[in-house]
């Protein structure tokens, strides 16, 4: 057995990228297979064999994942492409633990009224990384804060277009620590909408240099000397499932918080347009919160531009599309952004 598998791994150093061939739907061999185990467990040379005796289990599942994402690609129906990543060797149920907040009842706090000036004008088509408001994608870690980054991601995009300035970097780490009582769970989940309110009550957020990112729940130490960003007004709530305000929105304000719900065939996404019936869509099923930077269309299908927060080596540079205007996954039931301007608010 040892001698075999030292074969195929050096046999695979020979083969075209076994990447492209997932990405194309075609079947890979053994040897190929290997070697992708390998590099994405960052395993050297001299470290391969042994490696790959020890984890015979988690290459079964490493292989099944492969098989699943080949023949995902295979199908000419498909509006969009999944690929390997740093995920392909888990379960879904590790993957789950791991990386997603428990479902959570996303009942709006109480709705603001904001005056839209250019809902006669939005375009077909807008992407707010081509005006430099986005900061760089970030990655959670093995904590169910994706609530955090998405909440952070929208002040530090709203921050920078309204005072025209570089988006700042600003602390997900004081969000797991110190808003509980504003609903929020740390690493088990929490919601952007209640943490816009946690942040205005508290009257501030600090910077990511000041309250650095740990990927685990600890003591709250939020410093009120430090510099911090604030949300003078929390969250202005989008209507339960209205993408067209959730669009308007979006052109007009600045990036929103969204969330949706996760299951299996989301975590292989590599570029297209995400759509899956195999999701729910009511406010008690969503389970992860992104950003929405964008939105336009694709090959007749419409979609939201989304900022994700699993690193920029997943997905499309840490990216995805998801289909809009149908509620794909629950995509249009808990949008939120924060009010950073009184000015912008009318009682």
């Amino acid at each position: 057995m040892k001698t075999f598998i030292l074969l195929i791994v050096i046999a695979a150093a020979f083969c075209s990228s076994p990447y492209r061939k997932v990405e194309n739907g075609e079947k890979l061999s053994l040897s190929e297979t290997l070697d992708l185990f390998t590099k994405i467990s960052n395993q050297n040379t001299e470290e391969k064999l042994k490696f790959l005796e020890d984890n015979e289990d988690r290459f079964k599942i490493f292989q099944s994942n492969v098989e699943r994402i080949i023949r995902h690609n295979a199908n000419p129906y498909k509006t969009y492409t999944k690929g390997i990543n740093k995920f392909t060797d888990l379960s879904d149920e590790e993957f789950s633990r791991m990386y997603l907040g428990a479902s959570q009842n996303c009942s709006a706090t109480y709705n603001k009224k904001i005056p839209f000036k250019n809902r006669k004008n939005v375009p077909n088509y807008w992407d707010w990384r081509n005006k430099s408001i986005v900061s760089p994608v970030k990655n959670q870690g093995k904590c169910g804060s994706c609530w955090t980054f998405s909440t952070t991601g929208a002040i530090e995009a709203h921050y920078a277009l309204l005072n025209n300035v570089t988006a700042p970097i600003l602390s997900e780490q004081q969000l797991v620590d110190c808003a509980q009582a504003f609903d929020n769970h740390g690493c088990r989940g929490g919601l952007p909408s209640h943490a816009f309110e946690y942040i205005k009550y508290n009257q501030g957020l600090q910077f990511e240099s000041d309250y650095s990112y740990e990927a685990k729940d600890g003591v709250c130490r939020y410093n009120l000397t430090k510099p911090h960003v604030q949300v003078v007004s929390g969250a202005y709530n989008i209507t339960l499932g209205d993408e067209i305000e959730l669009r308007d929105s979006l052109f007009e304000f600045g990036p929103v918080s969204i969330t949706f719900q996760v299951v299996g065939d989301f975590r292989d996404y590599k570029t297209g347009v995400y759509s899956s019936k195999n999701c729910k869509n009511s406010t008690m099923d969503v389970n992860h919160a992104v950003l929405a930077v964008g939105y336009g269309t694709e090959n007749g299908t419409d979609y939201w531009i989304v900022k994700n927060s699993w690193g920029a080596d997943w997905g499309d540079q840490g990216y995805f599309k998801i289909e809009r205007g149908v509620n794909m996954c629950g995509v249009a039931v808990c949008n939120a952004f924060p009010i950073m301007q009184k000015t912008r608010v009318t009682k």
